[in-house]
């Protein structure tokens, strides 16, 4: 009987190990892009910017691949390049063959915004996170991006999206240098994720903050605890 159990308790460590192993991101380089995503394929999957940065990543259902991508414009100087636009691709690769899941695109706010005029966006990809946060064998994607506004992120916006089950989910963030301009928005569903994913969103929140990227309303974490769909000075 002893001896079943302890061959039992190998087997499940195997298999635990293995799920755990086909569960994995990474960042493709130049030439793996240009390989993967020629011309035909991006217009197959009508990707219509300039490919910033690609991820592949692989959980338990399937391969997938992030896809990046910028709308450069010109700002301040025809020396100085910046984006007006960006969307992002889930594209998943099955029996040779790649399909759009979901995609995502953002850009700058037109002239006479109420706090600052933009002038670019972009991907934060240093706070991206392609990993299996509750441990379930598939990978939530949670991408973080932003604006810079006259003072920089002092006045930007910045979004977190997650996406899990197939459904997104956003914080979004205005700064601002005056107290009364900063104000936080989270989805009423943000707050019905796992409390794994909840807690790692928190962290890059912190990060954020960390990096001088955002200035949040004061007691936001008590905010959040709370389930707050509005945060803001007051």
């Amino acid at each position: 009987m002893k001896r079943t159990l302890l061959i039992l308790l190998f087997l499940c460590s195997n298999i635990s190990f293995a799920q755990n192993k086909s569960v994995y991101s990474k960042k493709l380089s130049a030439q793996e892009v240009n390989t993967i995503f020629s011309g035909a394929l991006k217009k197959n999957l009508k990707i219509e910017y300039a490919i910033n940065k690609v991820y592949e990543f692989n959980d338990n259902l399937g391969k997938h691949y992030l896809v990046l991508t910028v709308k450069e414009s010109k700002c301040g100087n025809e020396f100085v390049k910046c984006n007006n636009a960006i969307k992002a691709y889930c594209i998943t690769y099955k029996n040779n063959k790649y399909t759009l899941k979901w995609n995502l695109n953002d850009f700058i706010l037109p002239n006479g915004n109420e706090v600052s005029e933009e002038f670019t966006i972009s991907f934060w990809t240093k706070f991206l996170n392609l990993s299996d946060v509750d441990a379930n064998g598939i990978i939530d994607p949670i991408i973080v991006y932003g604006t810079k506004g006259l003072n920089g992120f002092g006045d930007g916006r910045v979004k977190i999206v997650v996406y899990n089950n197939g459904k997104k989910f956003v914080i979004r963030h205005q700064n601002g240098i005056s107290d009364y301009d900063r104000i936080t928005k989270v989805d009423a569903g943000f707050y019905q994720l796992p409390s794994k994913i909840q807690r790692r969103v928190k962290e890059i929140i912190e990060n954020l903050i960390k990096d001088k990227n955002v200035i949040f309303p004061y007691n936001w974490q008590n905010d959040m605890k709370e389930k707050e769909l509005v945060i803001d000075e007051f």
